[in-house]
């Protein structure tokens, strides 16, 4: 399951970005490992994916409301 491995890896890593592009590197990157998350989480339904997969959907809003700015 290298998927799970990546995805806990990028959990792991710190997550200052310095770049617009960085983020969206990173926005797109987290977006990846949650959809493959999703395609074997549909087959095992596993609980445990379903909470790593939670827990990347927050890092991805933060992300996603950096990029976006205040109104």
């Amino acid at each position: 399951m290298e998927i799970i491995d990546k995805a806990l890896e990028f959990e792991q890593r710190k997550h200052t970005f310095k770049t617009t592009s960085e983020r969206i590197e990173s926005s797109r990157e987290v977006k990846h490992l949650i959809l493959s998350l999703n395609t074997i989480y549909k087959e095992d339904k596993d609980p445990e994916i379903m909470d790593l997969m939670k827990r990347l959907t927050v890092i991805k809003q933060k992300i996603e409301k950096r990029l976006k700015g205040r109104p």
